[in-house]
């Protein structure tokens, strides 16, 4: 997984256009959407896919090789939030990333690196 961070990570420097600062609230909500919650990594892989071009729902599901549900769950939380955005309804609706986070692309950079650092922490329980 570490391996698929630092591609992700240069992925998201290639796409880069400008480096204007992002504000609190924003950068709050990327580290909360993909290093605070269970499905983190998952969410930043579809983001991921998202890049190049849109996919529904099914094809999303067979390329990362994930449950129809399951991918329907994160389409949910990231549409809910700002990050990706639809057209069409229902089984066959699109999804591509959202101008919010097109302009934002850069701050995944620093979540990238805390997702990093907490997948390879050690726990200890005593």
């Amino acid at each position: 997984m570490t391996n698929q961070l630092l591609e992700f990570k240069e992925i998201i420097r290639s796409k880069q256009v400008s480096q204007r600062k992002t504000d609190k609230q924003t950068r709050k909500l990327l580290l909360y959407l993909f290093t605070s919650t269970r499905g983190g990594f998952t969410r930043l892989r579809i983001i991921m896919h998202l890049l190049d071009k849109s996919y529904n729902t099914h094809q999303l599901a067979r390329t990362l090789d994930l449950d129809y549900k399951a991918i329907q769950h994160h389409m949910k939380v990231l549409e809910k939030n700002n990050m990706v955005s639809k057209i069409g309804e229902k089984y066959g609706a699109n999804f591509y990333l959202s101008n919010f986070l097109e302009l934002n692309i850069h701050s995944l950079e620093e979540a990238i690196d805390k997702l990093d650092r907490k997948m390879n922490q050690k726990k200890i329980y005593m």
